[in-house]
Parts: structure tokens; sequence; C-alpha cells
């Protein structure tokens, strides 16, 4: 089981869940929530590379899945910009303090819900598609710094107002491209060794039940309660990046 004992691989496997579970219900969360969780049973050098192999896994699951519903529209200044940002926040990561680059993000986000919580979701301002440039930019930029870069995109997802599948499906190109770059960089790094291969291995069960727990779900909440919830994971990813 890599780096876990017998109780912190139960753990492991009921924090992968339930992040999982989110991740197949709104399209995005697993990352933040899982490092923010599974840090109290591995070193946070292993939870890293550990959540990207199983969000990668998650990214091109859920991907192939919804693949007719991405909305090609939105896609290319946010997959451009987002690109840009993780190579800008690799060079960052090896040069300069990142924690003050993420609690900015996290104040951002945090502001983003309040204004969007008293604007009510679906009143929201509809942005045009050249947003997806900074906001892209931004989400790669902590994607490499920290492995959390989605709240950034998911914000610009609700300002063009998409429904919950679309959004969902248009997030996992993203994601899948933060996989491709990220794991290129990981791997260079020498971030992607053995163990963390087969610790990915044995939790890779309870990714796949919180997935089809969580696509379950998708199918049964309405707009007006999935908006709400991905404000809830906004909140939270928010909160941990501003108090890591």
């Amino acid at each position: 089981m890599g780096y876990l004992s017998i109780e912190g691989y139960v753990w492991a496997l009921l924090i992968v869940f339930a992040a999982f579970g989110i991740r197949g219900m709104l399209g995005f969360g697993s990352g933040l929530i899982s490092v923010s969780l599974l840090i109290f049973f591995l070193p946070i050098k292993e939870v890293v590379p550990v959540v990207f192999l199983l969000d990668a896994v998650a990214s091109l699951a859920l991907g192939s899945y919804d693949y007719k519903q991405i909305r090609w529209k939105e896609i290319p200044w946010l997959w451009a910009f987002t690109i840009l940002g993780l190579i800008v926040g690799a060079w960052v990561l090896k040069t300069l303090p990142a924690q003050s680059v993420t609690v900015l993000l996290g104040v951002f986000i945090l502001l983003y819900v309040g204004y969007a919580m008293l604007t009510k979701p679906e009143r929201l301002p509809r942005v045009s598609r050249i947003w997806g440039a900074p906001l892209g930019f931004l989400g790669g930029l902590i994607g490499s710094l920290y492995g959390g870069g989605g709240p950034s995109i998911v914000a610009y997802f609700q300002m063009r107002h998409l429904e919950k599948r679309a959004f969902r499906a248009s997030f996992q190109f993203i994601a899948v491209t933060d996989a491709v770059v990220r794991g290129t960089l990981y791997f260079l790094m020498g971030l992607l060794g053995s163990r963390t291969v087969v610790t990915s291995a044995w939790l890779l069960p309870a990714v796949v039940l919180g997935l089809l727990a969580g696509n379950f779900l998708h199918f049964r909440i309405d707009s007006r309660r999935f908006q709400i919830l991905v404000l809830l994971v906004l909140a939270f990813a928010g909160i941990r990046l501003v108090i890591p």
C-alpha cells in the first residue's frame, strides 16, 4: 500500500471516494478536497502526485463519457492560456515563493463566491469568451503551483451559463490538458516514482466507485442545486487556498 498503514488506507479510501463522488457530480473539486485531507496520512510531496494520477484517470473517464457534450466554442481562449499558465507556474515553482500567489487566488475565489451568492448563480453576468484568457491563465498557474487551479476555470464556465452536463464535459477537456502538461512536468522532476504509482493503484477502486455514485447524483439534481453545490465547493477551495 505504499506509504499507508491499514488504518490510513481505510481513511484514504473514504476520502478519495467522497472527493471523487463530488467530482462525478459536479465535474471538479476532487483535487483540492483530496489533497486537503490526505495530507493527514501521507507526506505532502507524495499526496500531490498521487492525487494527480487519480485525477488524470477521472478526467479521462468523465471526458470520454461526456465527450459529445463539450462546448467547443468555449474552449480556444481558455485552453491556450491554461497551457501558458501551467508553463509559467512551473517556472514560478522553481524560482519564486508560491504562497502569496495561492492566497491571492483564494481571496479572488471567496469574493466571487460571495458575489455569486448575493446575485444568485442563475443571474450572474454573462461574460465574453475572451475572459477565458485571464481565468484560464490563472487556473494553469495555480495548477502548476498547487495542483488546484480549477476554481477560476469553474468561475468562467459559471459566467458563461453552461448547462450542468456541458459544464462538466467542458471542464474535463481542460482537466485532460492539465493532466498531460503536469504529468510531463512531474515526470521530468522525478515525482512520479514507482511507490507513488502503487499508492495510486490501491486507491483507484475508491475513484471508480466515487465517480459512479457522483454520476448517478449528477442526473438527479436540478440546475439550481447544482449551482449552489458548485459555489459551496468553490468556497471550500478558496478557504483552503487562503489558510493552507
